[in-house]
């Protein structure tokens, strides 16, 4: 009898975990990413078909592996990834820092490492090491005071610098959004959030009119003054905060950023002061946006793209052609299917069993919703060119790699998820 019963329980559990597996492979979670790289594939052969190599095969294969690779992630509980938390993050340090003496240098950036056969890019690992150690600090501490903020702000702030004088804008802005999404969901008050988050405004306000920051500053104090129970302090903080932003930014602005840099920023506004230069790639990529229409020249027939006239459009431009060959439908087709996984990562995210595990999903929803508004914005012409690539379709190996790892942690936590209704 015994026996019987232990059979039986074995079976049910072999039939549950069978049900799992083919769920996961049926996962809109798992499949969307898989038709963003086979998609991209074939872009990527597109653009680069008058060149003697193509990445499209790499990137495929990437792609597949990844693929594996989430598989096997979602196998391993959240919960257990916590003792390597701190080794990866310490990791992750060490190599931005060996960046500065050991990088290679492409077009005035040092982002990759060589090791051997194996050249990958630090801040990619970075991103997923800033993710695991903030939702790690989040997990065991409720932000309820300014002391709380520190050790978080310290977690970012190290990895931030590094990536900002490589220099890469691009990833240092994702990992601001990844912090200040990351407090909210752990229900920092968002007058808090406010106050940290409006000096970027301060920042832009000190270049385009800086007398407006006589009024601006004081108006940062008083929310601080209405939302702290040490009025006077913290809102003398705030002054002394915004101040500082006031002050730091044309450091940062000299210092940090190359000329490349502080035209792709400047020129979006109007990019036709400098066609040739730092206008080029915004006018050029709204042109093949353009000339797509709404059903697209088709595949491999994009005149633009098949004359390469967008420098490095396998990469962070992969949207211009897209929008050329496939139209205004493809465009809508990817964005929405984007969308889609957006809003089944947040449903994952409300669902999970720990703070940690919610924490990590959020994260991994930040950082792909950032890249993804940013990167469209940037190929349209409605955001400066950011260097920010989009997931699963730019060419970017270690990103794409990182990106299904991303995939792995939801999966896993969809595995241990309260219910999976509605997911």
């Amino acid at each position: 009898m015994i026996e019987k019963i232990s059979f039986l329980n074995n079976r049910k559990f072999f039939r549950t975990q069978s049900k799992f597996v083919n769920d996961l492979f049926l996962s809109p979670v798992l499949l969307i990413p898989l038709v963003l790289v086979l998609i991209s594939s074939v872009l990527i052969h597109s653009v680069q078909r008058q060149s003697l190599g193509s990445d499209s095969i790499n990137h495929l294969m990437t792609g597949l592996i990844g693929y594996c690779l989430a598989i096997i992630v979602s196998y391993i509980p959240l919960e257990r990834i916590k003792n390597l938390v701190i080794p990866l993050y310490l990791i992750s340090i060490i190599t931005l820092i060996a960046l500065f003496f050991f990088g290679i240098s492409i077009s005035g950036a040092q982002r990759w490492l060589s090791l051997g056969l194996i050249t990958f890019q630090p801040s990619e690992v970075a991103k997923l090491a800033t993710l695991l150690a903030m939702a790690f600090v989040l997990d065991r501490k409720t932000i309820t005071s300014i002391k709380d903020l520190l050790i978080p702000l310290f977690v970012v702030s190290i990895p931030w610098t590094l990536i900002f004088f490589q220099p890469d804008l691009g990833t240092s802005l994702v990992l601001i959004f990844l912090f200040f999404i990351m407090l909210y969901w752990a229900q920092m008050p968002v007058e808090w959030i406010l106050i940290i988050v409006l000096s970027l405004l301060t920042s832009l306000i000190s270049f385009v009119s800086p007398g407006i920051l006589y009024l601006w500053i004081p108006l940062m104090g008083f929310l601080a003054y209405k939302s702290f129970n040490q009025k006077v302090f913290f809102s003398s903080l705030t002054i002394l905060f915004h101040t500082s932003i006031a002050k730091l930014t044309p450091y940062l602005w000299n210092i940090g950023l190359k000329d490349y840099q502080k035209d792709r920023l400047i020129l979006f506004l109007d990019p036709g002061q400098d066609p040739l230069g730092g206008g080029y790639h915004l006018l050029q990529s709204k042109i093949a946006i353009g000339s797509g229409g709404i059903f697209g020249t088709g595949l491999l027939n994009g005149k633009l793209t098949k004359l390469q006239f967008i420098p490095e459009q396998h990469t962070d431009f992969v949207f211009s052609a897209l929008g050329e060959e496939l139209g205004l439908l493809g465009s809508f087709f990817v964005t929405i299917i984007l969308l889609i996984l957006i809003i089944k990562l947040i449903r994952i995210s409300k669902k999970a069993r720990t703070d940690f595990e919610s924490l990590v999903v959020i994260g991994v929803v930040s950082i792909f919703l950032f890249q993804i508004i940013i990167n469209i914005y940037m190929t349209i012409g409605l955001g400066p060119v950011t260097g920010i690539p989009l997931p699963f379709m730019s060419y970017g190996r270690t990103a794409l790699l990182i990106n299904f790892v991303f995939i792995g942690f939801a999966l896993s936590t969809l595995k241990r998820c309260r219910s999976l209704k509605k997911i």
